[in-house]
Parts: structure tokens; C-alpha cells; sequence
């Protein structure tokens, strides 16, 4: 007896931590910038590239999916998390996957053969002074031999992190020794700051910068529409529309809007309506509890005190209107819009006017607001 029941779709959303959605929206120039540098025989620019974006813009998604690129072109990837020991860990993962290319240091070998009775062979290792650096060179030469390139990707941009500064200077060096190296880094904006300002790694600020940020209807539309077209099941254009509007340009709320909306009716050939609305309302309550809260937490008391005067508008605001409700100088506004800005919680709309770009983050603000209506701000003035 055979079944007429509609299989069922796995769904091929991916709102999970790092892993690389089926369609990257919005970020096509960077992915042929970036393949194109793989494929030159002269070194190219962008080589050296420091991506920044708030969370959920999609850094580790990226990082992980140009990996896979230059993989594919020959290149032996080291990936790793600005963490302590991501030196060590960078050059464990050289070794194995460069294993088909590289000899691991360090192991014993023949340094005298006798007979002495039938069979004398005595082994020695090698023991000479050794750093990171020195290792590493090793490693490069190696698989100049084979032709091959050596791309290390950091995650999670660590100022603070002296190793990660040694990184960043050391990088310096092979590239000055022409060496088929290349460095891709993500992070917070304000790490990410942080560290092309410190002066020991200065060259870090003539490489190549990304702020990674919203992405246009368009390119949301089209991620969508490919996904759920080429897993078997479809969805109208005024579906898509209306999803482009609720998901905001914000990378996560594409995977995070289109997982949800799947998953309500798995088995029908059509993403209804009501599946999308259904699927919109799980996802904003997901996007408070993974990204807006945790980007709340992180702000200061004036921070907020800058966000509540934006949220007393109904759209836009005019930042000479935020000067005056907080009764703050024009260079302290300044500052607070920079970092605002920096975390991709504002962004300018032209000049002198700003608005909020975190999806639902103003709502999450006002329902915070009925606790902490206009309060003065908090503590002395800045200077």
C-alpha cells in the first residue's frame, strides 16, 4: 500500500552559530573580491582584510565561507578564535592539514647506522632554539615548495589579547618576506577599533576593512526565494515582500525568519501566509533573547540615556534634538553617536540625522523604558 502523503522538506535555513546559510545575501562583492586575491599569482590587497559588524551581521558565516573558497584553491586554511594558545592552535591546524605538504618538526630521525651486533641505528631529534615565528617559517617553506598559501582566519577580535597583537606583527613580517600568506579577521566594532589602533600593529590599518551591516530588500528577497526554490518548495512574491520588511536587512533574521517559517507546516509544497506570520513572530522573540538582549547588556548608562532620547521620535531623529533633551555638549553627542554606530545599533541617515538599525531594538528599548521613563542621566557630565 503506498502513501500519498507529502514527504517531508528538511529545512535548509541555518540560524545556528557560524554555520554558512545556503545563499550569503548581500555579500557577493566581498566573496569576488576576496576569491579573485585567492586565484591572482600577484599578491593582492585584500589578503590583509579585518571584517567588523555587530552580532548576528554574519562575520563568522563569512569567514567560515571564504575559508571554503580559498581551501578550494589550493590554499591550507588555519582557522581559529582570538582566544589564549591561538598561536599554538594556528600552527597545530597548519600541520594537519597541510600534513600531505608539510613534515612535522620536532620527530626523530637516522643520524647514525652500525653493525655492530647485526643491527645499530641511533636516532636524534631536532633541539635547536625555536619560536612561533621561527616555526612558522618552517611550515611556509614547506609549502612554497608545493606552490601553496597559508590563510588564517581570527575570529572574535581580541585587543586585549596579547597574542593576538603578536599575531598581527608577525603577519607583518611574512608579508614584507613575500610570502603567500593571507589574514582575515572578525569582530565587534569596537574590538576591532581598538586594535588598528594600537600602535605596535600600525600596518594593520592599511589593510582592507569591511563593515559588514544591513543588506538591501533585494538581496533578501533573492536569498529567500533560492532557498526555499531549490529545497522543493515555494513561496508567493507578496510572501517575500513581506518578509524582506519584517526581517530588516539584518543577516541572522533571514535564516532566523526562514527556519521558522519552514518548520510550520514542513510537509506542504507552499510557505503560506500564515505560516510566514507564524514563523516572523518565533523569530522576533528568538532575535530579543540571541542578540538584542546581549547587545543591551553591553551598554553604558549614557548610551542609553542617548537611545531613549532617540526613542521619544517616531521615526528618525535629528541629533541637535538629542543634544538638547540630554543637555549634553556637541562633542559628548558625538562621541556616543560614534559608538552607537560602531555596535550597529544607529546608523546615519544623512547628515545630522540618525535612526535605529537593529531590527526590533527600539521596541525591546520602550518596553525597557516603562521602568526607566526620562531619568536624568546618571553620575557627572563628561567632559
Amino acid at each position: 500500500m503506498t502513501s500519498n502523503a507529502t514527504p517531508y522538506l528538511e529545512n535548509p535555513f541555518t540560524p545556528s552559530f557560524g554555520q554558512i546559510p545556503a545563499h550569503l545575501a548581500g555579500r557577493t562583492d566581498v566573496i569576488q573580491t576576496l576569491t579573485r586575491a585567492f586565484d591572482s599569482t600577484l599578491r593582492r590587497p585584500d589578503l590583509t582584510t579585518v571584517f567588523s559588524g555587530a552580532r548576528g551581521t554574519g562575520k563568522t558565516a563569512l569567514l567560515s565561507y571564504l575559508a571554503n573558497q580559498a581551501q578550494e584553491r589550493g590554499w591550507v586554511v588555519a582557522s581559529t578564535t582570538a582566544i589564549p594558545g591561538m598561536l599554538e592552535d594556528i600552527e597545530l591546524r597548519t600541520l594537519r592539514n597541510a600534513q600531505h605538504l608539510v613534515q612535522a618538526p620536532g620527530g626523530p630521525s637516522i643520524s647514525e647506522i652500525g653493525i655492530p651486533q647485526i643491527v645499530d641505528i641511533k636516532l636524534s631529534t631536532d633541539a635547536s632554539p625555536s619560536n612561533w615565528r621561527l616555526r612558522m617559517d618552517r611550515i611556509l617553506d614547506q609549502l612554497e615548495q608545493h606552490h601553496a598559501g597559508l590563510l588564517i582566519t581570527v575570529d572574535e577580535i581580541d585587543p586585549n589579547l596579547d597574542e593576538m597583537v603578536q599575531l598581527a606583527a608577525i603577519y607583518q613580517h611574512f608579508v614584507r618576506e613575500n610570502r603567500k600568506v593571507a589574514l582575515l579577521m572578525a569582530g565587534l566594532p569596537h574590538n576591532v577599533s581598538a586594535l588598528l589602533n594600537n600602535k605596535t600593529v600600525s600596518f594593520l590599518r592599511r589593510a582592507q576593512t569591511v563593515a559588514l551591516g544591513r543588506v538591501s530588500d533585494l538581496d533578501v528577497v533573492d536569498a529567500l526565494f533560492r532557498t526555499v526554490q531549490e529545497h522543493g518548495r515555494t513561496i508567493t512574491q507578496a510572501n517575500l515582500d513581506h518578509a524582506a520588511r519584517a526581517i530588516n536587512g539584518f543577516p541572522f533574521m533571514i535564516q532566523l525568519v526562514g527556519y521558522r517559517a519552514w518548520d510550520q507546516n514542513p510537509s506542504a509544497k507552499e510557505i503560506s501566509s500564515t505560516d510566514l506570520n507564524q514563523g516572523i513572530e518565533l523569530a522576533k522573540r528568538e532575535m530579543k533573547s540571541r542578540i538584542i538582549q546581549a547587545t543591551f547588556q553591553e551598554l553604558t548608562d549614557l548610551e542609553i540615556q542617548f537611545l531613549a532620547a532617540m526613542a521619544q521620535d517616531s521615526g528618525d531623529s535629528n541629533v541637535s534634538d538629542i543634544q538638547a533633551r540630554l543637555d549634553r555638549s556637541a562633542s559628548v553627542i558625538s562621541q556616543y553617536k560614534r559608538r552607537l554606530i560602531d555596535a550597529g545599533i544607529i546608523g546615519e541617515r544623512r547628515r545630522g540625522i540618525i535612526g535605529f538599525d537593529l531590527p526590533f531594538f527600539r521596541e525591546y528599548l520602550l518596553e525597557f523604558l516603562g521602568e526607566y521613563p526620562a531619568k536624568p542621566a546618571r553620575g557627572p557630565k563628561p567632559c
